[in-house]
């Protein structure tokens, strides 16, 4: 690992945590908002921590359950002497410390690290359950559907009643009222669906998700893969860690059926799904969510200035509605 020279500052005041582990850095790098150092004890990630120490208690017992399996790796917490999670340094800076890897992020565009991630999230999805807390349940999907088609109803009328429209508003509207078609559709079908039945299930096994399991959060090396930073876990239908990883891969691939199709394959290599999460993971790519973040992205910020690169996400959004389309059509055989 290289040693960038670790200058006075913020990277300095993380290092000097690591006393309190009966730990010392011989080198360090720079991560995605966190510090990488090599000790004695291996790699370690050092960062930042506002969170919930409860949640972070949770987390911890979560990441001991799962590393004690050994078919994944995970970033466990370390304590430092004090047997504490939380290290706070001379300038009240709180930090953790976890076990890390010198892995490589997931390549969106290999079907070999797309298929070994797909299966990693199944053998998480396996050994993910804990005595439920309630403060940490996900809201409904039918609740999140309900609320977020009224945010389209109120962005449409509000982008309609301006006298003055960008480009982001004009392309907005001009394709507001088909994709809110098929957010009022998944709304329907989920309500008539077997997810309800599904979610209770669920809870009363305990079911975790991962929250964020996205490439960033996927590293590998050789023949092993391991799956990091679980701030955002939560108690959910693991359906929904599924679709957001197939989502953000398919946008990247044109909604490639057969690539779909194999990732799913490849889950059920691991964790054979259930008629019930089928139909829930088809409902899911059903909704037009991407479309739903855009516009709520807008709404919450300022709308005088529009990135440009929201202007291009909505355009390459609506160019992938037939493929979309399509693909949700072919998924919607899951059910059957």
């Amino acid at each position: 690992m290289e040693n960038k020279g670790r200058k006075k500052g913020v990277h300095d005041r993380g290092i000097s945590i690591l006393e309190k582990y009966d730990l010392e850095a011989s080198a360090a790098s720079r991560g995605r908002g966190a510090l990488i150092c090599q000790t004695g004890q291996g790699l370690v990630l050092i960062r930042e921590y506002y969170g919930s120490t409860r949640k972070l208690e949770y987390q911890a017992k979560l990441l001991e359950k799962i590393s004690g399996q050994k078919e994944i790796h995970v970033d466990t917490l370390k304590r430092n002497k004090e047997e504490n999670y939380i290290t706070v340094d001379k300038e009240n800076i709180p930090y953790l410390v976890k076990n890390w890897y010198d892995g490589k992020e997931c390549d969106t565009q290999s079907r070999k690290d797309i298929m070994r991630s797909v299966k990693a999230l199944a053998s998480l999805h396996k050994t993910m359950q804990m005595p439920v807390w309630e403060h940490y349940v996900r809201e409904s999907l039918l609740s999140e559907y309900e609320r977020h088609n009224r945010e389209l109803r109120k962005i449409k009328k509000f982008i309609f009643q301006k006298h003055q429209k960008n480009e982001f508003e004009r392309c907005y509207l001009e394709h507001a009222d088909r994709y809110l078609c098929c957010a009022e559709e998944a709304f329907k079908r989920i309500s008539q669906s077997s997810y309800d039945r599904l979610r209770t299930v669920s809870l009363e096994r305990g079911c975790v998700c991962h929250g964020a399991f996205h490439q960033h959060n996927i590293l590998m090396w050789d023949s092993e893969t391991a799956v990091v930073n679980f701030d955002n876990w939560n108690y959910d239908v693991q359906m929904a860690d599924l679709y957001q990883f197939m989502r953000k891969i398919l946008e990247k691939h044109g909604w490639d059926k057969e690539l779909g199709k194999e990732m799913i394959q490849s889950y059920c290599e691991i964790r054979p799904l259930i008629k019930e999460e089928r139909e829930n993971l088809a409902v899911r790519f059903a909704y037009p969510e991407k479309f739903w973040k855009l516009a709520n992205y807008y709404y919450t910020h300022n709308k005088v200035w529009i990135p440009k690169k929201n202007l291009e996400k909505l355009r390459k959004l609506i160019s992938q509605y037939e493929k979309w389309l399509e693909f949700v059509e072919s998924i919607n055989t899951l059910e059957k």
